[in-house]
């Protein structure tokens, strides 16, 4: 079932229709951050912060002058901008194209963002608003993941679905996408936030999942109708992924990223970070073993994360990485060889030739044999193992 409810009543006053297009029309300013958003409306009600901009009567002592890239020249931007726009047309446009404006004081304004460091402003929303409700888990990692990453992150995905606990993610390609797909397909709560206007599909390679959650699960974003991705917003929007999650879990991970914003971000909220172990010459788990030996629990099955959201699971009902793996044959001969050479990195063929003194022949039919047991898969030209 993929929605649930938030039974929780605001006591934050509701703003009219007026302010209501006044803070949509403030969040379409270039470059209108939540810090810088917070600070403009820190000791103004909302029509005196437009009044403000459109005047271009920020003083230089003001606070949101003390944020980092606000000077004289973007605030006369954000003035002839001001001027030019039409705030009851803008938030009519919204409305006309199906897309829910949420303030704290909607009932379904996601309980976790209450009292959160850094809440949005706003929340444009489509899809199912209160699937949001419930215990939900953030599934995140890299884009350039491996094939044991992502039938990692669908098992994670597809599992806690079944379990009724909803997948957070960013619909990033990779890790996020390959969850959140999985758990929509198993009829779970699936939420994603993304870092442009609901209208500006990134990347294009998930456009399916963010049509259908638009539809049956809940897609959510800060940014009004028209933004267009930009490298700042998507850290700014791992900390929503982050905020909306009971426990935030890293399937594989560089050293540095989207995802370990999303854990900075957890850490500072005081949300759970567990990791999924991986090979350890990987790149892609270079991550994520890191945060294990930093004290981050291990993911080595779905149970380890319904545990951790306070959850039962049943003996043998909890699959992992390791699911299934004895039920392959172990290779012999040649194909032994190949698949020792390529380990737990992706090769190419020239590699495994020097790797292992076979010729082309020898190894692509070694590949071949390897393949057809489920054990590697190739991937543009690279070869990765698979069990």
């Amino acid at each position: 079932m993929r929605g649930s409810g938030n039974p929780r009543l605001s006591s934050t006053p509701a703003p009219t229709a007026g302010e209501l297009g006044l803070l949509v029309a403030i969040s379409t300013l270039a470059d209108m951050g939540p810090v810088r958003a917070s600070a403009l409306l820190e000791g103004r009600s909302t029509a005196e912060a437009w009044e403000a901009i459109l005047a271009n009567s920020i003083r230089p002592e003001d606070p949101l002058r003390r944020c980092p890239g606000v000077n004289a020249e973007l605030l006369t931007k954000w003035a002839d901008q001001a001027r030019g726009m039409d705030p009851a047309a803008t938030l009519a446009d919204h409305c006309e194209q199906g897309v829910r404006i949420m303030t704290p004081a909607d009932s379904a304004w996601p309980q976790r963002l209450v009292g959160d460091p850094e809440p949005p402003m706003l929340l444009y929303a489509r899809g199912i608003p209160d699937i949001a409700a419930g215990p939900c888990v953030a599934i995140v990692g890299t884009r350039r993941c491996t094939s044991y990453g992502r039938s990692v992150a669908a098992e994670l995905g597809e599992g806690l679905a079944r379990a009724g606990v909803g997948v957070v993610s960013g619909l990033a390609s990779g890790i996020d996408a390959t969850a959140q797909r999985a758990a929509f397909g198993a009829g779970g709560r699936v939420i994603g936030v993304v870092g442009s206007g609901l209208d500006r599909i990134y990347p294009r390679s998930s456009g399916d999942l963010w049509r259908r959650l638009g539809e049956g699960g809940l897609l959510l974003s800060e940014c009004p109708l028209g933004t267009s991705p930009a490298a700042w917003r998507f850290p700014s929007r791992n900390r929503i992924v982050a905020a909306l999650a009971d426990v935030v879990v890293v399937v594989e991970s560089a050293s540095r990223g989207g995802s370990m914003y999303t854990v900075d971000s957890a850490v500072e909220r005081g949300r759970p970070v567990m990791s999924v172990p991986g090979p350890i010459r990987s790149p892609a788990s270079l991550g994520t073993n890191r945060l294990i030996a930093e004290g981050c629990a291990p993911v080595c099955d779905v149970g380890d994360v319904l545990a951790a959201v306070g959850m039962a699971v049943e003996s043998g009902e909890a699959g992992g990485p390791e699911s299934g793996a004895g039920s392959q044959r172990t290779p012999s001969g040649d194909p032994a060889a190949v698949l020792d050479a390529i380990g737990w990195e992706s090769q190419s063929l020239a590699g495994l030739c020097l790797a292992t003194g076979l010729d082309p022949g020898q190894v692509t039919t070694a590949l071949i044999r390897l393949e057809s047991e489920g054990l590697v898969c190739c991937d543009g030209g690279w070869w990765q193992r698979t069990g």
